[in-house]
This record gives C-alpha cells, sequence and structure tokens, in this order.
C-alpha cells in the first residue's frame, strides 16, 4: 500500500475515535460505550493462578467514607455522570452533564429504563471487598483513585435492584446473569490484579470455575 494511502487512512481512524470520544464527552448525539472491555479468559486465568488464596481481614473496619467518591471527571462531569453517559444510548444531558434523556440497559440483569436515576453506579469489586483485600493499608488518595477508575472495568451502571442484591458479595456469593458472568469475571480479576488485591480460597474457586467456561 502507497505510504500516502496508508497515513490517509491512519489519520481517518484517528479522527473517528477524536470525534467518538467528543460526542461522549460532550453528552449529546447517539454515541454509546459500556465497560471498559476486560481482559481475555485466557489472561485472566494466568492472574488468577498466580494469586495465592488468602483469607480477608480488617472487614470490622470498613468505613465507605474512606474511599472519596463522585470525583470531577471530565469538565462539569463527576464519576457517576460520566458513566451514566458512557453507559447509556442516545444521552443527551443538560450544562451540568446531568442526563435528561436516553435509554439504559442493566447488563447484570436485563433491566431497561429511560430514567437514569433508578440506575446505580457499581464498583464491580465492592469497596468493602476491596478494603477486606488490601485496600485497607492504602492511602486516602489511591482508595479515591479505585473508587472513580473509569480507565478498568470497574465502574458499570446497573439496575438499583441488581446492585442491591449484590451488595458487598464477591463471586462466590453473588453473580450476574449468565451471559455476562465471563465478562464479570474476566473484569474481576483484572481489576484485583491490577491493584493488587487479594483473594480468598471460595472466590478463586468460584472465578476459575467460569473463566475456565468462558
Amino acid at each position: 500500500m502507497p505510504k500516502a494511502r496508508l497515513l490517509r487512512g491512519i489519520c481517518a481512524t484517528v479522527g473517528s475515535v477524536l470525534l467518538a470520544a467528543t460526542a461522549l464527552l460532550a453528552g449529546s448525539g447517539t454515541a454509546q460505550a459500556a465497560l471498559p472491555t476486560p481482559i481475555a479468559a485466557s489472561t485472566a486465568r494466568s492472574y488468577l493462578s498466580a494469586m495465592t488464596a488468602t483469607a480477608e481481614t480488617h472487614s470490622s473496619t470498613y468505613d465507605r467514607d474512606l474511599f472519596p467518591t463522585w470525583i470531577t471527571i471530565s469538565g462539569t462531569c463527576n464519576t457517576r455522570e460520566y458513566v451514566i453517559k458512557r453507559d447509556g444510548a442516545s444521552v443527551v444531558t443538560d450544562s451540568s452533564c446531568k442526563a435528561t434523556s436516553g435509554s439504559w440497559t442493566s447488563a447484570y440483569d436485563g433491566a431497561t429504563t429511560t430514567n437514569p436515576s433508578t440506575f446505580d453506579i457499581d464498583h464491580l469489586v465492592p469497596l468493602a471487598e476491596a478494603w477486606a483485600s488490601g485496600a485497607w493499608s492504602w492511602t486516602t488518595p489511591q482508595r479515591q483513585s479505585f473508587a472513580n477508575d473509569t480507565t478498568r472495568p470497574q465502574l458499570i451502571a446497573v439496575s438499583a435492584s441488581s446492585n442491591r442484591s449484590k451488595g458487598d458479595d464477591d463471586p462466590a456469593e453473588w453473580l450476574p446473569r449468565a451471559s455476562y458472568q465471563c465478562t464479570y469475571a474476566r473484569a474481576w480479576v483484572q481489576v484485583k490484579h491490577y491493584y493488587g488485591l487479594s483473594v480468598d480460597s471460595a472466590e478463586k474457586s468460584a472465578l476459575t470455575s467460569i473463566l475456565n467456561a468462558c
């Protein structure tokens, strides 16, 4: 392929990505994204196998206020508003970044809505779970980064009912609908690996079973 044509193709691709990102941050149009794509199942299996099963500790000292939320992510958008925009379809927002229209589907249970106030922003690895898995030793800025992480597959807009059903449970205690379990397990392992968090024996067993079936 001639260099000039190749460069035009690269420029066009980069331009498309920038336009999509601009539309998302502007809060208008039909641009739709979702949970950042988790690592492959094979990578998740590799990461998980290297994690030594360790009993959780410090659970009794957990306090949600030790994980500051929500923070400004972009412009007038805080973390919740950013994820609501990212995870919806045809989302329109006002000048303060509040979604005024759009539609949302909860990956956990398939519930749909056009009213974002009925959806929660779930920490895929719950804050209490993170605390007992090692975040008890972190600084407040580290916990804030974890609680507002939009780069890794840690935050997702889901129905309030599914979020409340999950609570602070790990995959040995709660799982989303069957069609989403592979994605969920891959994301869980990626987040725990990135942040150096531990897994307990029941959690590791459950994740291994899911990932082996992916």
